[in-house]
């Protein structure tokens, strides 16, 4: 009899529960913002009901009225940091409780919210693999007083008020719950506990790869007359996703037909590839390599290729075999004036037959057409993979070939997009990934997003800080802000480049200087050449948490590497002048990625001098200097750091037009 009761009671309470229905950050384990007034909202069955939540903390008790959806919402007064507490929710209808469920583990603490593209995503281990990952993991069984919930990614056009996350709720911290969650998150929670010993809770709603105006909601992004367009074209997307398909492919024929007919030398002759064609006011570039990282840093569009061969005597009237390697994204490839082969796609290896009868003995031509989509582009592959074949003989083509561009994307309009299932679209990640979450309270955010934008730079200068305040707006709250800046990646930069890096690297740096409550974290020295995902998450952590602890929580911590604050011309020398050197340069300070440029604008790798707390610039190619730059490179070299060991943030003392501000 004793087991019937229990079971018919077990029942009972599950179905008084089901008619209760919370978002997955109010569960147990959860934790809430101290010391405020924590909205918890959620649904019930009937309309009209009285719902009542009561806070073991101080046994108050809080009642709201069911809309007619069955919404209702409260706002609860949390204590200090502390806990663990219960949280108790009733439906109660003419008088009587017709459902109620209980949170237990309740912590009240610090609560940030963790978002941006892959580099905030990646997780411990998963297809991260941070540095010392598995030890890492054993000793997030230390931290039960983190608190960790992860959102599934979801796409919408509309705002949504659910939201769906990887697990029921928040988990408590520990080796089992923490391998999938984002490793820069998990880093910033363990250095704010070990210098607060408060609870911390960490909402992580992150996508790779995605850009800042998915991000964004409608009300904000539309100021921005870039977007307007796609913004209709969202809010229009019909539900059938083949339709959007089609739809896209036909735009993107149209759109690569109108680029290509506006290269004066996609004709018939294709007068570039011709042997008689005079080159020599072209460009040198290396190849094979990425062009973005050999003098064409942000470029995209069409750019020719051609270099001369002596072709042996012995090779004459036979066959040949041209091997280049892929190429990013398309090729029509000649040799002589005649075209031997196209490709196209990005990653097919080219390997061109060229016919015995059009084999000569001495100098023949090699041009090749490169469509470059977007990103990368040239021949990105190793030396040992282009060359010129007869039989076993190889002629390798690896060196200084001549180029010129003939079409710039930047000259048209973006790109049709994919409607369909497409994380990229503006607005659809905030419909979907943040509307939901507006209202919990919440300390800050951490933001480590920036390489997907970096093509449109300049315009990330508006975008950043209008996000900000979309949220703060949303959040009715000045939220505490901080961003990652982008690391360095790509190729080490050996002399001066314009980078589009750098101008993104700006455009952050601009938004924290700029937007109170923001503050950044330097990672120009904490990157990897061949991956665009540092595994030195634990340092990313770190930096974030000391600006935190300094600028949120009033800590007197060194935070900040040097930052340029201004400078004076002294004849043939520049002196520069920083906020945040602490107790001085470190030592071993070279002139690195320091370079300097008269009126021509033209950058001269620099030498420089610590004198005191300023530095002293000069090279002996500038007789009369105007403009110094730091760090100005995708992946610059010779990082300068402060006598607290942070590095000095990327900077430029001119304002000249760059690369992405058209």
């Amino acid at each position: 009899m004793r087991n019937i009761l229990t079971i018919m009671f077990t029942v009972l309470s599950l179905c008084m529960n089901a008619q209760i229905k919370l978002q997955p950050m109010f569960s147990d384990n959860m934790v809430m913002q101290q010391k405020t007034n924590a909205p918890i909202w959620g649904e019930v069955e009937h309309k009209g009901a009285m719902v009542r939540v009561t806070t073991s903390w101080n046994k108050k008790r809080y009642d709201a009225i069911a809309l007619a959806n069955g919404g209702w919402k409260v706002e609860v007064t949390t204590p200090k940091a502390g806990g663990p507490y219960e949280i108790s929710i009733e439906e109660i209808v003419n008088g009587k409780a017709t459902s109620s469920l209980t949170l237990h583990n309740v912590l009240i603490g610090e609560v940030w919210l963790c978002t941006g593209q892959s580099n905030m995503e990646m997780p411990l281990a998963g297809w991260g693999k941070i540095d010392n990952y598995e030890e890492e993991i054993a000793h997030a069984d230390n931290y039960p007083r983190i608190r960790i919930i992860n959102m599934k990614h979801v796409i919408s056009p509309q705002p949504r008020t659910s939201i769906e996350a990887l697990t029921d709720g928040w988990e408590v911290c520990s080796s089992k719950s923490i391998p999938e969650f984002s490793a820069a998150g998990y880093f910033f929670a363990v250095n704010l506990q070990r210098s607060l010993n408060v609870p911390i809770g960490l909402i992580a709603t992150n996508w790779g790869g995605t850009l800042a105006e998915s991000w964004t909601s409608e009300e904000s992004l539309i100021q921005m007359p870039y977007f307007r367009d796609m913004i209709e074209k969202v809010k229009r997307m019909p539900n059938d996703p083949e339709t959007l398909k089609q739809q896209y492919e036909e735009e993107e024929r149209a759109y690569w037909q109108e680029v290509n007919n506006s290269d004066i030398n996609f004709r018939e002759d294709f007068p570039w590839a011709q042997c008689d064609f005079n080159d020599s006011k072209w460009n040198a570039i290396r190849q094979p390599g990425k062009i973005e990282e050999n003098g064409l840093s942000g470029f995209d569009g069409v750019v020719w290729l051609r270099r001369q061969v002596e072709i042996p005597t012995s090779w004459e009237g036979k066959p040949l075999k041209l091997c280049l390697g892929p190429i990013d994204d398309e090729d029509i490839t000649f040799f002589n004036g005649k075209e031997i082969g196209r490709t196209g796609i990005w990653f097919a290896p080219r390997n061109y037959d060229i016919p015995a009868n059009m084999s000569k003995a001495g100098t023949a031509y090699i041009a090749i057409r490169i469509l470059d989509t977007g990103a990368d582009g040239g021949l990105t592959t190793d030396d040992g993979n282009v060359y010129l074949a007869c039989g076993e003989e190889r002629i390798s083509l690896a060196g200084e070939w001549k180029y010129k561009t003939s079409v710039n994307l930047r000259d048209f309009p973006p790109r049709p997009v994919n409607m369909a299932y497409n994380p990229n679209l503006p607005t659809v990640l905030y419909n979907s990934m943040l509307n939901p979450l507006a209202g919990y309270a919440l300390r800050g955010a951490i933001w480590y997003q920036g390489e997907s934008n970096t093509d449109r730079a300049y315009q990330y200068r508006e975008l950043l800080p209008l996000m900000i305040n979309d949220w703060r707006t949303k959040w009715n709250s000045q939220l505490d802000f901080y961003i990652v800046q982008l690391a360095n990646f790509m190729k080490k930069a050996s002399q001066p480049e314009e980078s589009t890096w750098a101008e993104l690297r700006e455009a952050q740096m601009l938004t924290a200087q700029h937007l109170e409550n923001t503050g950044i974290a330097c990672a120009i020295d904490i990157g990897m050449e061949a991956d665009i995902h540092p595994k030195n998450k634990q340092e990313v952590g770190r930096r974030l948490a000391l600006a935190a602890l300094a600028k949120t929580y009033n800590k007197k911590v060194a935070y900040s590497g040097p930052i340029y604050k201004d400078y004076r011309i002294e004849g043939n020398k520049i002196r520069l002048w920083f906020e945040h050197i602490e107790k001085g340069f470190a030592k071993g300070a070279t002139s690195g990625s320091m370079t300097i440029a008269g009126a021509d604008r033209k950058f001269y790798k620099a030498h420089l001098r610590i004198e005191g707390e300023t530095i002293v610039v000069w090279a002996d190619e500038v007789a009369f200097p105007v403009a110094v730059r730091y760090g100005w490179a995708n992946n610059p070299d010779g990082i300068i750091y402060n006598s607290a060991g942070l590095p000095m943030f990327p900077f430029r003392t001119d304002n000249w037009e760059g690369i992405t501000s058209r």
